[in-house]
This record gives structure tokens, C-alpha cells and sequence, in this order.
């Protein structure tokens, strides 16, 4: 396998993914079992595929450590803020496009951190996803008039959260933590902080339907090829920043799946960011 496939499997996995979120929202399932079937579930398919293959469980003060930043403040903390700059924000898609321009943070970085190359070509990919995904996530019939100025903020720290878990994957990938073992013990630790989250909050989970039980097993599912083939990417892609990139695009076609099952609005405003996200794509890819 090559990164290019990982980031593949990664995208699809990742449309997917959403496209059950979205049904779920739509059963009107609490966000925090979503949250839970995103990481809970995962731990379960991850342990079960480590039980058939030599994956080393021990590791490095040091990487233990680096494992529980990861869980605790990137991965939890920036899926907090990253709700909360979408709930404040005065549109969602400003909240989106910004915490989604974390690739050119993560590819510009990768530079001075693992002395990773960075093409022309592939800034170019890079800025036609981004750029064009501008189009597709602000919808001007989703502006508030009652905004929180701390949108801002909160969308900032996900931008940050969401990079810095990208590159210490990366750095944990390259001191020879298998990928595995990295996707267990941060998730294991996520998964702790939003049952405590449920516990606190007195979630209802009592009258869960068999179909939001399917959704959310399907969600996890998806969550678990997304991280995972994420992971593969990483270390294998010359640049972190282009896995990050084909993750950004998989908007486009997300939005095309959600205008066909559950009938949004497919604008010439959309389908000219679909279109150039594509091309942005291809690039990448080629």
C-alpha cells in the first residue's frame, strides 16, 4: 500500500463515515453518543485486529506521555472546540473552512519538523481544496444574527488541536510506535473523558432505538478504517500536509451524497467548489 491508497481508503471511509453522523443527527441521537461510538468502538476493532498480529503494547515514558496529550487536549479538547466554534460561529461554514485550513499549518510545518518536501504543484492542490472548499461550507442562508464572539477563539484552538494531532502522529509514527498501539491508547482515553461527559451531563441512553443502535455501530465502524488508513497515510506520504489535504476534500463528494439521501441544497455555488476541490484532488494525487 501506498500513501495514496491509504488517503483514498481514508476519504471514503471518512464520507461514509459523516454521511451516518448525519443520520444520526437526523434521529435525533445525543452528539455525545456519536462522539462515543467514534472512539469506543474503534478500541474494540483495533484490539481485536491486534489480537491476531505481534503489536508491541509497551512503550517509552516519553511516548506514553506525547499519547496522552494527544488524547486528552488534541483529540478530545479539539473536538469540543471545534463544536463550539461551529454552534458560535455567526455562519458554521466560517467556523469549518478555518479549523479545516490546519493542512497548510500541518504542511508547512512537516517542512522544519521532518525535513518533509513540499511541491509546487502541491501547494497549488492544496490551495484549489482549501480555497474552493470555502464554497461549498459557507452557506449565506445559515447566517446568525446571534453570534458568539468567542467562535472565533474556540475555532482557532480546533485549527491548532487538530494540527498538532497530525504531527505528533506523525513524530510517534517515526520514533516506531505502531500505529495500533498510538490509535488504542489515546482512544481509550477519549473514550473515558466522554463517559465521564455522558455521566455528568445525564445523557439518555436508555431509549435508544434499534436504528440509531445500527447508525452508531455503523459510525463506529467507518471511524475505525478512517483513523486507521489516516495513520497509514502519515507514514507513509511525503508530507502529512497531502493526507491532511485529501482528508479536507472529502467534502465534495460528502455534499453530493447528502444532496442525493437527504435532499440539501446542490447550488452552481457548490457544485463550482465540488468541481475545484476535484481538481485540487487530482492534483495531489498525480
Amino acid at each position: 500500500m501506498n500513501w495514496i491508497i491509504a488517503s483514498i481508503l481514508m476519504f471514503l471511509s471518512s464520507v461514509v463515515l459523516y454521511l451516518f453522523v448525519r443520520k444520526s443527527n437526523q434521529l435525533k441521537t445525543p452528539q455525545q453518543l456519536n462522539n462515543l461510538a467514534m472512539f469506543l468502538i474503534p478500541v474494540i476493532v483495533y484490539l481485536f485486529i491486534s489480537m491476531n498480529t505481534n503489536v508491541r503494547f509497551e512503550l517509552k515514558p516519553l511516548e506514553y506521555f506525547i499519547i496522552i496529550i494527544q488524547g486528552i487536549f488534541f483529540s478530545y479538547l479539539g473536538n469540543v472546540f471545534s463544536l463550539k466554534g461551529i454552534v458560535y460561529a455567526p455562519n458554521p461554514g466560517y467556523s469549518l473552512i478555518i479549523s479545516k485550513s490546519y493542512v497548510v499549518f500541518t504542511a508547512i510545518a512537516s517542512i522544519f519538523l521532518f525535513s518533509a518536501p513540499l511541491s509546487t504543484k502541491s501547494v497549488i492542490a492544496i490551495i484549489f481544496i482549501v480555497g474552493f472548499s470555502a464554497l461549498i461550507m459557507v452557506d449565506r442562508s445559515k447566517e446568525k444574527s446571534n453570534s458568539n464572539k468567542l467562535w472565533l477563539p474556540y475555532t482557532i484552538g480546533a485549527f491548532f488541536c487538530w494540527g498538532m494531532l497530525a504531527l505528533s502522529s506523525k513524530y510517534l509514527l517515526n520514533l516506531g510506535v505502531p500505529i495500533l498501539t498510538r490509535l488504542i491508547y489515546s482512544m481509550v482515553i477519549v473514550t473515558f473523558l466522554i463517559l465521564s461527559e455522558i455521566k455528568v451531563r445525564k445523557v439518555n441512553i436508555n431509549d435508544i432505538s434499534k436504528n440509531q443502535l445500527f447508525t452508531l455501530l455503523m459510525i463506529g465502524v467507518f471511524a475505525s478504517g478512517f483513523n486507521y488508513f489516516m495513520q497509514v497515510g502519515f507514514d507513509l506520504a511525503p508530507n502529512v500536509g497531502y493526507v491532511n489535504a485529501a482528508n479536507a476534500s472529502s467534502i465534495s463528494l460528502l455534499t453530493l451524497l447528502s444532496a442525493y439521501f437527504f435532499k440539501d441544497d446542490l447550488s452552481i455555488r457548490k457544485l463550482i467548489g465540488i468541481f475545484g476541490v476535484t481538481v485540487g484532488l487530482v492534483l495531489l494525487f498525480t
